[in-house]
Formats: C-alpha cells, sequence, structure tokens
C-alpha cells in the first residue's frame, strides 16, 4: 500500500510561483510513475504532468508545458510540481497519483488527499 500526502499549495498572485510537494509512505515509491492532476471548480479532472520510475521521462499537459516542472527524489519518497507564471486558469485542488507512467486516471492506483491552489488576477 502507498499513501500519499501532498503540501504546498496556497494563495498567489497571477506570475508567481508554488512548489507543491508530494510524500509517500513505505518503501515501494521507486517501483511507480507518478503523476499530478487537477480539478478546477465546475470541471472534471484533468491531467497535468507524468514522470516515470526513474525521472528519466516526463510528459506534459499542453496547458503547463514551458511553466510547469515535476520532478521526484526518490531517496526522500517525494515527488514535487514546480510551478511558474501562473494564471488564473490553474485555480484547481491539484492531486498527486502513483502509478503508470502516462495521461490517464486509469493508470494511477493511489491518490492523494487534493491540496488547493488559487491563483488571483
Amino acid at each position: 500500500q502507498v499513501q500519499l500526502v501532498e503540501s504546498g499549495g496556497g494563495l498567489v498572485q497571477a506570475g508567481g510561483s508554488l512548489r507543491l510537494s508530494c510524500a509517500a509512505s513505505g518503501r515501494t515509491f521507486s517501483s511507480y510513475a507518478m503523476g499530478w492532476f487537477r480539478q478546477a471548480p465546475g470541471k472534471e479532472r484533468e491531467f497535468v504532468a507524468t514522470i516515470s520510475w526513474s525521472g528519466a521521462r516526463t510528459y506534459y499537459a499542453d496547458s503547463v508545458k514551458g511553466r510547469f516542472t515535476i520532478s521526484r527524489d526518490n531517496a526522500k519518497n517525494t515527488m514535487y510540481l514546480q510551478m511558474n507564471s501562473l494564471k488564473p486558469e490553474d485555480t484547481a485542488v491539484y492531486y498527486c497519483a502513483a502509478g503508470s507512467f502516462g495521461r490517464s486516471e486509469g493508470r494511477y492506483d493511489y491518490w492523494g488527499q487534493g491540496t488547493q491552489v488559487t491563483v488571483s488576477s
């Protein structure tokens, strides 16, 4: 079993930055690809970014490409999402997930509780 705990969300002005963290329990973290998803008010949950188990491969949604960076530190059982040049449309609950590399929710087996990111204009 993998337990994921997210942190780093908050309120920022447009153009600002935040770094989200996702800490995993146990010793199986490095066996999983990881991903970030988000759900804006009144919208379905959407893919943001994913990273392979080794960190060698990453993939981003077009909406965040060039602004967000996904990374992981397996020695610390932690994944990160660095978010720069934030826009009001980035406002959402952000979810950490563990599973298989890809953009589909169905490829992920474990999910965090979500953390709120609010970007003011």
